[in-house]
């Protein structure tokens, strides 16, 4: 489908809006798995989504002032941006390439692994492991990271990590993690 426009909606569907394009969802709750699966040109407003496996294989999407509690989200996604957004559940991002989270919280284990251009811009983790593992990051986090795992390259600035995990990389690492200085 093309031209889909979502709005005031509450949506129970699974597998909804797969293999659409220019889409725009506002002020709407929808819970589904696989949400738009292989879809592209996605506008996404005030949304409140439960659910697994969403936003796989999107491409240009913009996701602003929602709650995401899903697992598996973004996965091979390219050219995401997600804006003043809660993003909860496992293995967010994995294999996503262009994918940029502003100011938001991030919450679950083993997130944002694997990914090529990763941008974090003043976002918290919480409860957040073995993070950025083999992935190309430009990261500002405010806060703490319990792990961080084999980052491939880029920088890794925050607040406090945990545990940063640097053994049995399967290929050269040259992230620079900084810890920041919180004093006053």
């Amino acid at each position: 489908m093309y031209n889909i426009v979502v709005k005031n909606s509450h949506i129970n569907s699974d597998e909804f809006g797969w293999k659409s394009h220019h889409i725009k969802v506002e002020d709407s709750t929808i819970h589904s798995e696989y949400l738009f699966l292989d879809s592209s040109d996605i506008t996404v407003k005030n949304l409140e989504f439960v659910g697994k496996y969403s936003f796989q294989y999107t491409e240009n999407l913009t996701v602003e002032d929602s709650f995401l509690d899903t697992k598996d989200a973004f996965w091979h996604s390219k050219n995401v941006v997600v804006r003043n957004c809660l993003v909860k559940g496992e293995y967010l991002g994995w294999f996503s390439d262009g994918l940029t989270l502003i100011n938001c919280k991030i919450m679950g284990t083993q997130p944002l692994c694997y990914c090529k251009n990763l941008k974090l811009i003043n976002c918290t983790m919480e409860e957040t492991d073995l993070a950025f593992e083999y992935s190309e990051v430009e990261a500002d986090v405010k806060g703490d990271i319990l792990s961080v795992k084999n980052p491939k390259s880029g920088k890794i600035v925050a607040d406090s990590i945990g545990k940063i995990i640097k053994e049995g990389s399967i290929m050269e690492d040259t992230c620079d993690i900084i810890i920041q200085n919180n004093s006053q």
